[in-house]
């Protein structure tokens, strides 16, 4: 068993004043696995004074000295590919499909923000007047448990990249694989404060960041309703924000679309990460004249989806990341269920064989009405609500009926088709045909998915300021 009982701190491995313990727990089996002692506000204000001071030499940085220290970073990640992996799944439940993922989508953090590092202008010209891109300043960085490092390495390469600092507080339920990830970076041989991480509870440490006058920005990725409290909490200092926040991401299916490649390619994707991703395609939109057919295929996809042991090449769906998550999902099925809708295949309870772990069951409801709360709440799990409509009008009417606006998806055989109704879907991300990701294009949310974008040079703005310098 591991204990973590250390901030990193202006470049070391720090004691901490707090002393409240957190247990880790193996989602797989709900054994304990670790504990970390969590930071408080005084471990909270040395970490943002320690950035504080190492920004006033890194924001003098040259784009050189950027990249120099993005290209150390990513080899350090990239030395420690199994252990990144390994930990999140036995941490985070995450199967070894997706932990896969996540890694790749760690390294690409730096390789994306170099790229857009070499030809991004800090210096242009509106009229006749000179405008600088200058660093906004500290940058708070907090993240959540799913594919926590993911976030931490993608917002800290564009931190980076801006010539900004950062105190971080991630999730902690995911102490172990923050250890992992601080011990890459503190190897990298970083300047001193660039990067400070304290271990603590929303409430505390993620408090005491947003209400400190020295931090200039709170970089965010995590629920809706913190999202508004952190909003709420940087009015008074007036703070930027960039906020990725929840979603309840259509998949429309076009009458004109092959239903045998893309209803299983929705099952799928609406279980990306066992459900516990923001852009999860979970409410899937076809035609209704196709119910009886789509219904057929969805289930018998369902049917191959393998629910179990996230260490498994096969297994598509893990344990939900800890019992109260285990309990949410169950507690929405019974909603379906109550509200009318179809239960397909799945539902309540356990799969056989995986008793002791936080495992549900593949779980597709059908005939739904999109005032649903299974339909309209984010369930973060692996349920799959099929939505029927009459026909195009009424299928974008649907996809944008949602307080959420973070992804959408839609499959045609014809794409000029598809590219029309993505137009006038409200959502930051759309994807035809397919599930995609692209590192240099922006991503964020409409509505209540959030504020602001993350990404290349879009995301690398969010950390700037623009100052006009009239000669």
């Amino acid at each position: 068993m591991k204990r973590i009982d250390k901030a990193y701190i202006n470049g070391e491995f720090s004691a901490l004043n707090g002393n409240e313990i957190f247990d880790l727990i193996n989602p797989s089996n709900n054994q304990k696995i670790g504990e970390v002692v969590l930071g408080d506000e005084m471990d909270t204000q040395k970490a943002i004074a320690a950035a504080k001071d190492a920004f006033k030499t890194f924001s003098r940085t040259t784009i050189e000295e950027r990249i120099a220290i993005l290209e150390k970073l990513q080899k350090a990640v990239e030395s420690r590919e199994t252990d990144l992996i390994e930990t999140m799944i036995l941490e985070y439940g995450g199967t070894r499909q997706f932990c896969t993922a996540s890694f790749q989508n760690m390294v690409s953090g730096f390789s994306s923000m170099i790229e857009t590092l070499r030809h991004f202008q800090f210096t242009r010209k509106a009229g006749n007047t000179q405008v600088q891109m200058t660093p906004v300043g500290v940058v708070g960085i907090i993240t959540p448990w799913n594919s926590s490092n993911g976030f931490i390495c993608n917002k800290f390469a564009t931190a980076v990249a801006a010539g900004c600092t950062v105190v971080v507080k991630p999730s902690e339920m995911s102490a172990l694989q923050t250890q992992v990830i601080l011990e890459c970076f503190h190897d990298a041989g970083l300047p001193k404060g660039i990067f400070n991480l304290v271990n603590g509870l929303g409430n505390v440490v993620g408090s005491e960041m947003v209400k400190s006058a020295d931090i200039a920005k709170i970089s965010f990725t995590g629920s809706t309703q913190t999202g508004k409290m952190i909003a709420k909490g940087a009015v008074d200092s007036m703070k930027r924000v960039t906020l990725e926040l929840g979603g309840k991401s259509p998949n429309i299916i076009l009458d004109d679309a092959d239903l045998s490649k893309v209803i299983p390619q929705a099952v799928f994707g609406a279980y990306m990460n066992s459900g516990q991703a923001c852009i999860a395609p979970t409410r899937l939109l076809v035609p209704r004249s196709k119910i009886g057919e789509v219904n057929e295929i969805a289930k018998a996809a369902a049917m191959q989806v393998v629910v179990g042991n996230p260490t498994n090449e096969e297994t598509n769906v893990g344990p939900m990341v800890s019992e109260k998550q285990y309990q949410r999902v169950q507690n929405y099925i019974r909603i379906g269920v109550e509200e009318g809708a179809e239960l397909l295949i799945g539902g309540i309870g356990k799969p056989e064989g995986f008793e002791t772990g936080n495992f549900v069951k593949a779980t597709i409801f059908t005939n739904v009405q999109n005032n649903m709360r299974i339909a309209q709440e984010e369930i973060f799990g692996p349920v799959l609500s099929i939505i029927p409509y009459h026909d195009e009008e009424e299928a974008i009417a649907i996809a944008n009926d949602t307080a959420y606006g973070l992804a959408a998806y839609i499959s045609s055989s014809d794409e000029n088709r598809a590219l029309k109704v993505a137009s006038q879907i409200e959502a930051g991300r759309v994807c035809i045909n397919g599930f995609k990701h692209d590192p240099l294009a922006p991503f964020g949310g409409f509505k209540q998915s959030g504020i602001g974008r993350e990404f290349g040079e879009y995301g690398l703005e969010e950390y700037l300021e623009a100052k006009s310098v009239l000669v």
